[in-house]
């Protein structure tokens, strides 16, 4: 069973529940074209693959960008990791990956294709597409997503391709542009339900100016939400919602509205790592159980590394201040150049949340920003106790292990679990 599936019946089932559902985007080719494979400093393990470059124009290294070949090592290498719940991708990339290799027949992990690729994500190069009013399009068809073909055979059930899509709706406050928008939508929504297609719902903040002061934006996205999912009926509601995350007021707003609502935030541009960390650690205080990151992932220096700090974020195990630690621990033990220094690094930055970068931005201010110290060591619950805490072959460690060697999680101290995950980090990656 997907782990998709089974955190989505846990988070209904028990609003306490603390299943947190990651995916990784890597659908920025519908929006960005070369630059979308994202730069070459991370590879992953088959390494460079071939491509063309004459001498006389320039070199591969001064090009810079990833090629499609390299960027699907990096989605087959991240969904065998199997810390994320969903890869989203574009429709040729899931065929690829999903029909024809079959990649994730036998993962927990859920492929899924973006279903429209409305004009506010049209970022290509010198383009001004993301300058105007955002409008509806479909480049992807249901079927292609599902089969592969203009049309599918549904006899079967079930479906060799991606079962799962991104559907973005952009409000910009003009009632004729949001009246397209939804129509739309109501036309993608109708034909997902008939060919038995599952989406998430992508909402972004207006691309445009909306007259609507920044301190008021987020209520008029909360507002259309509820709105226009009023009218619709389960069979053709979303399984989940993909949104900025607009504060903490905002977000506990939509969340406690509807326990079988399932929030869910959107990561924006790169940024700093404690950016990234800090956003999905406090979306997830306040209500939001999903966070689909792109940019943060594909930009990070160590895919793997970074998505495994977003895994213990969400897990309670580890702080966001602790994590850029930790991965810039996992940066140095690999000889890897990080793009920031540490101090710069645990700096929370404005972010753009658009896909352009300009236009409707949301900045959340996060007061007493820990840029801090390292925590100090603390001694261990068996070092406390006058012993050392040794594994079956003598060795010392910081934490509490059980009577057979193994670590004794019940006992263990917060700074105990950063030693022991720091020790773990250490030993996976060198």
């Amino acid at each position: 069973m997907k782990s998709l599936d089974t955190k989505l019946a846990a988070i209904r089932g028990n609003p306490s529940d603390r299943s947190f559902i990651i995916a990784d985007a890597k659908d920025a080719d519908m929006a960005f074209g070369v630059r979308a494979p994202g730069p070459r400093g991370y590879l992953a393990s088959p390494g460079a693959r071939p491509a063309q470059f004459s001498p006389e124009v320039w070199s591969r290294e001064e090009f810079g960008q990833r090629n499609l070949p390299e960027f699907l090592d990096i989605i087959r290498e991240v969904t065998r990791q199997g810390l994320i719940d969903i890869i989203l991708m574009s429709a040729s990339v899931n065929e690829q990956l999903t029909i024809h290799e079959g990649l994730f027949k036998n993962s927990h992990v859920t492929p899924a294709a973006r279903a429209n690729d409305t004009t506010d994500v049209w970022a290509v190069r010198h383009g001004s597409y993301i300058k105007e009013p955002a409008q509806p399009f479909r480049s992807a068809t249901i079927d292609h997503i599902q089969c592969g073909q203009v049309e599918c055979d549904r006899d079967a059930g079930s479906f060799p391709g991606a079962n799962l899509g991104l559907y973005s709706v952009t409000f910009v406050n003009e009632l004729d542009q949001d009246r397209a928008t939804l129509e739309a939508f109501k036309a993608f929504r109708e034909e997902a339900e008939r060919k038995r297609f599952r989406y998430f719902l992508e909402v972004f903040d207006p691309n445009v100016d909306s007259r609507i002061p920044p301190e008021k934006l987020g209520e008029f996205i909360n507002d259309n939400i509820l709105r226009i999912l009023a009218g619709v009926t389960q069979a053709g509601r979303p399984d989940f919602l993909k949104i900025v995350y607009h504060g903490p007021r905002l977000m506990e707003e939509l969340a406690q509205y509807d326990p079988n609502l399932v929030v869910g935030i959107l990561g924006g541009s790169a940024g700093t790592t404690y950016d990234a960390f800090r956003l999905i650690h406090d979306a997830q205080k306040y209500g939001a159980r999903v966070a689909l990151f792109g940019r943060k992932i594909n930009n990070a220096e160590h895919q793997l590394a970074f998505i495994e700090m977003l895994r213990l974020i969400t897990d309670g195990r580890i702080s966001p201040d602790e994590a850029v630690r930790a991965y810039h621990g996992v940066l140095q033990g690999k000889g890897i150049k990080p793009r920031l220094p540490l101090e710069k690094d645990l700096q929370l930055t404005d972010q753009a949340m658009s896909y352009g970068g300009g236009g409707g931005r949301t900045a959340v201010e996060v007061r007493n920003n820990p840029l801090a110290k390292p925590a100090a060591a603390a001694p261990s619950a068996a070092a406390s106790s006058g012993e050392s805490a040794k594994t079956g072959n003598g060795a010392t460690v910081g934490w509490p292990l059980l009577s057979n060697g193994k670590p004794d999680f019940a006992r263990m101290t917060g700074v105990e679990r950063c030693a022991y995950d720091a020790d773990r980090l250490k030993r996976r990656y060198g």
